[in-house]
């Protein structure tokens, strides 16, 4: 397979060459049925309408299958089932579409799965690469490029980067699951620049929307919330808070994920 940084070129030369034939296409059934009979040029304008027709249909459903191909590939990759994705989503960029929403999902798909590879450099570059794109009616597709941005750089120790990520968040209106995507991210952050005092700014609605989050997120929010009570002095709360993101998660894996959270288990040993 290619390369990503070969994928998203060949992913701009396909938005380009779609945007010229749509172009093109336009101005042969203006000129066919406006500006050619004004000048006298000799040309059906019904036949030629009728050709741009064919070929347009012809390329419009060869456009349906190809944004048809990488529509399983989120749920392979919550399955683990990264190879599968990988096919897909390669497929799906290697094949022609008029659309322009089709080549941007799969870019974005193709970074959900690096995301899951733990491919945070490659996840990063094909984020930057999507955020820089027009991306007019898939706006929205933005919050969640956004987000991957962060945790990859977050994952890279970019600090800057990723503090100029998180800032485009708050500037969006966000749902439920991407505020609390956001509460992660935004902890992990302060927790990096030892912003403990921030971090525990009202620490009562964080802990319950930490109770909304999927396992893994919740055992390491509520963990790095105990470590900003730790370095705050208020160990009662610390060791609280401890105590919960135990019950999700064993003490081992947050420590490896986060090893600055090593202080709130002396015992874990620290990864090399």
């Amino acid at each position: 397979m290619i390369s990503d940084i070969a994928k998203v070129s060949r992913i701009r030369r396909d938005l380009t060459l779609a945007a010229i034939l749509q172009a093109v296409f336009i101005g042969a059934s203006i000129l066919a049925v406006l500006i050619g009979p004004r000048l006298g040029l000799p040309m059906n304008g019904a036949l030629v309408l009728l050709v741009v027709a064919i070929i347009w249909t012809a390329l419009w459903f060869r456009s349906i299958k190809g944004s048809r191909l990488a529509s399983d590939s989120p749920s392979l990759i919550a399955m683990g089932r990264f190879d599968e994705a990988e096919h897909q989503i390669d497929a799906a960029i290697r094949s022609f579409s008029l659309f322009r929403a089709a080549k941007l999902v799969s870019l974005h798909h193709l970074a959900v799965l690096r995301h899951a590879q733990r491919r945070w450099r490659e996840s990063a570059m094909l984020c930057k690469a999507l955020l820089a794109q027009r991306l007019g009616s898939l706006r929205a597709i933005s919050r969640p490029s956004l987000l991957l941005l962060a945790d990859d750089l977050l994952q890279l120790n970019d600090l800057p980067g990723a503090y100029m990520a998180l800032r485009g968040l708050f500037e969006q209106n966000l749902g439920l699951v991407e505020s609390l995507s956001l509460l992660g991210l935004q902890l992990d952050y302060l927790a990096r620049v030892q912003q403990w005092d921030a971090m525990l700014a009202g620490l009562p609605s964080k802990v319950q929307l930490a109770e909304l989050m999927p396992s893994a997120p919740s055992a390491r929010s509520q963990a790095l919330l105990a470590l900003a009570a730790r370095k705050s002095s208020r160990q009662e709360l610390s060791q609280w808070l401890a105590r919960r993101a135990q019950t999700l998660v064993d003490p081992t894996t947050l420590v490896t994920e986060r090893p600055f959270l090593s202080p709130l288990w002396p015992d874990v040993a620290v990864p090399a």
